[in-house]
C-alpha cells in the first residue's frame, strides 16, 4: 500500500478518507477548513492513495484539541481503516510510521483516546494492547487515556481535571463538538431542527479554539452529548439515532 500526506499544498486536490470528496460539499469543506489551520501546529494526515478510510491524524500533544496533559507526546486524532481496506496491516502500518515520524521529532511517545470496551469512533483497545499501548488514565464515564512510551521514564499522561468528571449544567440535551470531524457540519443542524420539531431543548456548544478545547468538560471533545447534565455518549447523531434515543 502506498500512502501520501495530506498538506496545504496538496489539500484542495486530495481525497480526506472519511467524507465524499466533492469540495462543495459542507463536510468536506469544513474538515479542510479545521485542518489548514492546524497543519502549522504540527498536525500530520497520512492516509491511502485508495479511495476509502483509510489514515492517521496526529498532532503535539501540546496542540490537541482535547483536555489533556501529555507534555512531549504526539496525540493521534484518528487512526481509521473500515470497509474492503481493513484486515490487511494497514492500521500497523499507519501507526509505524506515526511512530517513526514521533521519533525522529524528539517526541517521547504516543497517546489516543479508547475505552476498555471499544466504542464508536474510538481507538480498538485490542488493538492499542498488542501494539503496546497501556491506559494512564480514565474518566468516570469511561473514557480512557492509553500511552505508549518511548523510553520508560516519562511521566505519564493525563487528562486535565476539567474532564475526569464529565457533566455540564442545564436541562435537556447539551453537544459539545469540533469541526475536527466532518460530519458534525452535516447532522449537528438536522438534529438541533429534529429537537426544535419535538419541542426538546437543545443547546449546541462548538469549540472554536484550542483552548476552549482544553478546557472542555468532556476528553472526547469531537463529539460529547450529555441530558439534563449527565454524559450519554460520543456516537454520532443522525436524525434516526436522535428520535430512537428519546424515544428512550
Amino acid at each position: 500500500m502506498e500512502y501520501i500526506r495530506v498538506t496545504k499544498d496538496n489539500i484542495e486536490n486530495e481525497h480526506i478518507c472519511c467524507a465524499i470528496s466533492n469540495n462543495r460539499d459542507v463536510q468536506v469543506a469544513s474538515k479542510k477548513a479545521w485542518l489548514r489551520e492546524r497543519f502549522e501546529e504540527g498536525l500530520v494526515f497520512l492516509k491511502s492513495v485508495e479511495r476509502g478510510k483509510c489514515f492517521i491524524e496526529y498532532i503535539p500533544a501540546e496542540n490537541a484539541w482535547n483536555p489533556i496533559e501529555a507534555e512531549g507526546y504526539m496525540y493521534i486524532d484518528c487512526l481509521w481503516v473500515s470497509g474492503s481496506l481493513k484486515g490487511h496491516g494497514y492500521s500497523g502500518d499507519l501507526l509505524d510510521a506515526c511512530i517513526a515520524d514521533s521519533r525522529a521529532k524528539g517526541r517521547k511517545g504516543l497517546c489516543i483516546l479508547s475505552s476498555a470496551k471499544k466504542k464508536p469512533f474510538l481507538a480498538d483497545p485490542k488493538f492499542l494492547k498488542h501494539k503496546g499501548f497501556e491506559v494512564c488514565d480514565e474518566a468516570d464515564n469511561g473514557i480512557q487515556l492509553w500511552a505508549l512510551n518511548f523510553d520508560g521514564g516519562t511521566a505519564k499522561p493525563r487528562f486535565r481535571e476539567c474532564a475526569r468528571h464529565p457533566r455540564v449544567d442545564g436541562q435537556g440535551y447539551v453537544l459539545y463538538y469540533t469541526n475536527q470531524c466532518p460530519f458534525n457540519a452535516k447532522y449537528v443542524p438536522i438534529v438541533e431542527q429534529t429537537a426544535r420539531d419535538h419541542g426538546v431543548p437543545f443547546k449546541a456548544i462548538r469549540l472554536e479554539s484550542k483552548t476552549e478545547a482544553q478546557n472542555a468538560p468532556t476528553p472526547v471533545t469531537t463529539y460529547a452529548l450529555f441530558y439534563n447534565g449527565e454524559y450519554l455518549t460520543n456516537e454520532q447523531m443522525n436524525e434516526a439515532r436522535f428520535l430512537k434515543l428519546l424515544a428512550k
